[in-house]
C-alpha cells in the first residue's frame, strides 16, 4: 500500500527527495530522475488496481494555474492528485482576477495564504515559474513555460521509453520539428543525455537553435536539417507539434513542404530499427507531423505516453507533498 509517504520518499539505495520545486529537469540529478521513475512504477501498479485511488494526500491541497490552455497536462495532474487523495483547486487567467490586473506573484501567494500546498503551473512566459517559486513557500510544478521547459513531459517520456527498451545507453533518439520553440525537446534533451542515449535534433533550418545545445558530460545533442539521413538506425523518433503560428510568420515556407521533408511517415519510419518507438507529446496535427497510418500504428506510443503521464505526475505529486510534510 502506498498510503504512508516513507516508501516513496527514498529509494533502494538512500536517495530522498529534497527538492521544494520542480521546475526542469537540467538540474534534477540521474539518482533523482531513478527515484521518480521508481516511484511512478508504483503508481502505475496503483492505477492498475479496480479500486484505483489511495489517500496518501488527504489534506493536501494542489491548485493547478494555467494561463495558456491545456488538455493533457492538466488533465493528467488533476486525475493524478485525485487518486493520491488530494483535494484539487482548477484556475485559469480567463475569469480570474488576473484579467483585473492581479501579478503572478499576488496570485500564488493568495493561493499559499488559502492553504494551497502544490501549484502546477504553466505559463506563456519562460521563467515565470521560477520567479513564482522564489515568492511562495508552496511548492511549484511546472506544467510548461514559454519555450523554456515542460518537466513532466519529458519525465513520462524517459519513463515511457525506459519501460520499453530497459537501458537507453548507446540509443539512438530523433527528436523532429520546431526545436527552436519547443520546451518539451529541451527538457527531452537534459534526462536523455543522463541516460546515455544519442539525441538528435532535427528540423528546418529556421526552426533548429542557433546557441542553445544541451550538452551533459562532455556529450552534446546532434542538430540536422536531414531527417531522411538521422532517421537511419533511430530506436526511438519523437515528432513535435508544427504550431500555425510558425507558417505565419514565415519560418517556413509552407505546410507542403514541411510534409514533404519532416514528415514521419511509413517509408521514412521503416529506414528506423525494426520496431522503433514512435511518440508525440500532443496534441497532435495527424497528416502534418506523423501521417496517419503511423500515427495510429503498432509503433506508436502516443496514447501509452498519456497513460504514463498520470503515474508520473503522481509520483511527482506523492515524492513533493511528502518532503513538505516532513
Amino acid at each position: 500500500m502506498l498510503d504512508a509517504p516513507p516508501a516513496a520518499s527514498a529509494s533502494a539505495e538512500g536517495t530522498a527527495w529534497t527538492r521544494k520545486d520542480l521546475l526542469d529537469t537540467d538540474t534534477l540529478t540521474r539518482a533523482e530522475i531513478d527515484l521518480i521513475l521508481e516511484t511512478a512504477r508504483a503508481m502505475r501498479e496503483v492505477r492498475s488496481r479496480p479500486v484505483s485511488k489511495v489517500s496518501t494526500l488527504r489534506g493536501t491541497t494542489v491548485a493547478t494555474l494555467f494561463y495558456e490552455q491545456s488538455t493533457r497536462t492538466r488533465a493528467s495532474f488533476e486525475v493524478a492528485a485525485k487518486a493520491l487523495g488530494a483535494d484539487v483547486v482548477n484556475l485559469t487567467a480567463s475569469g480570474s482576477s488576473v484579467e483585473k490586473g492581479e501579478t503572478l506573484i499576488d496570485t500564488v501567494r493568495t493561493l499559499e495564504a488559502i492553504g494551497t500546498d502544490v501549484i502546477v503551473m504553466r505559463h506563456h512566459r519562460s521563467g515565470a515559474p521560477h520567479l513564482a517559486a522564489r515568492h511562495t513557500s508552496a511548492a511549484i510544478i511546472n506544467g510548461g513555460d514559454g519555450t523554456h521547459a515542460h518537466p513532466t513531459q519529458a519525465l513520462l517520456d524517459l519513463f515511457t521509453m525506459t519501460g520499453r527498451l530497459g537501458s537507453l545507453e548507446g540509443r539512438k533518439v530523433i527528436i523532429v520539428g520546431d526545436i527552436l520553440h519547443s520546451r518539451v525537446a529541451r527538457s527531452n534533451a537534459w534526462t536523455l543525455l543522463k541516460y546515455g542515449a544519442d539525441v538528435t535534433f532535427c528540423g528546418p533550418a529556421t526552426l533548429l537553435p542557433r546557441h542553445f545545445v544541451p550538452a551533459v558530460d562532455g556529450r552534446r545533442c546532434a542538430v540536422t536539417t536531414d531527417l531522411d539521413a538521422a532517421i537511419e538506425d533511430a530506436d526511438v523518433v519523437m515528432a513535435l507539434r508544427m504550431q500555425k503560428e510558425r507558417q505565419q510568420r514565415g519560418l517556413i515556407p509552407s505546410l507542403r513542404e514541411y510534409i514533404a521533408r519532416y514528415q514521419v511517415n511509413a517509408a521514412r519510419l521503416r529506414k528506423a530499427k525494426p520496431g522503433a518507438l514512435l511518440m508525440h507529446p500532443g496534441p497532435m496535427n495527424e497528416g502534418i507531423e506523423l501521417s496517419p497510418e503511423v500515427a495510429h500504428g503498432a509503433q506508436s506510443l502516443i496514447e501509452e505516453q498519456v497513460a504514463n503521464g498520470v503515474a508520473v505526475r503522481m509520483a511527482l505529486l506523492y515524492l513533493i507533498a511528502a518532503r513538505s510534510r516532513t
